[in-house]
């Protein structure tokens, strides 16, 4: 019985490696399949980075429909290489959505598409067809983020 319980045991911790093994298959295939898509989208040029004016206003847009909503947010503006131009966290954000927005703005910028990460609220910053930035904003639902960084753009007329 002893000799048996064991090999029911080394068989269900195969399984479960399997298992495993195939998850992690799976994510790598989903994340190389959404880098071919991205890389096979027409991808306008880099324009001149952004200031610090256009970022703030940027910023403060997405800050006005976020208080609008009752939502918390962190808010990033990075120039068109991903490098920080302006930030801001509304009171009581949660801490992990700083690093979060950042990371948005930044694929946002680099990659010059929107949708460069899986989730919403990351966005190029287009002037004259060219980025010159990208704003990222995290703290709510990812539709929510997407729609306060949206609304960034357009509080600067973009």
């Amino acid at each position: 019985m002893v000799k048996y319980g064991r090999f029911a045991r080394t068989i269900n911790h195969d399984i479960k490696e399997e298992k495993m093994s195939a998850g992690r298959f799976i994510t790598g295939l989903a994340f190389t399949l959404f880098a071919l898509g991205a890389a096979a989208q027409d991808r306008p040029p880099y324009g001149q980075e952004i200031g610090l004016d256009l970022a703030k206003k940027i910023a403060a847009g997405a800050a006005a429909e976020s208080n609008k909503n009752g939502w918390r947010m962190a808010i990033t503006v990075v120039d068109n290489h991903g490098f920080l131009v302006y930030y801001e966290r509304m009171d009581d954000t949660q801490t992990a959505s700083v690093g979060v927005a950042l990371d948005k703005a930044k694929a946002a910028a680099m990659y010059r598409l929107s949708g460069a990460t899986p989730i919403e609220g990351g966005l190029p910053i287009m002037s004259g067809g060219k980025v010159i930035g990208a704003i990222g904003v995290s703290g709510a639902n990812s539709d929510q983020d997407a729609q306060a960084a949206a609304a960034g753009l357009k509080a600067a007329g973009l």
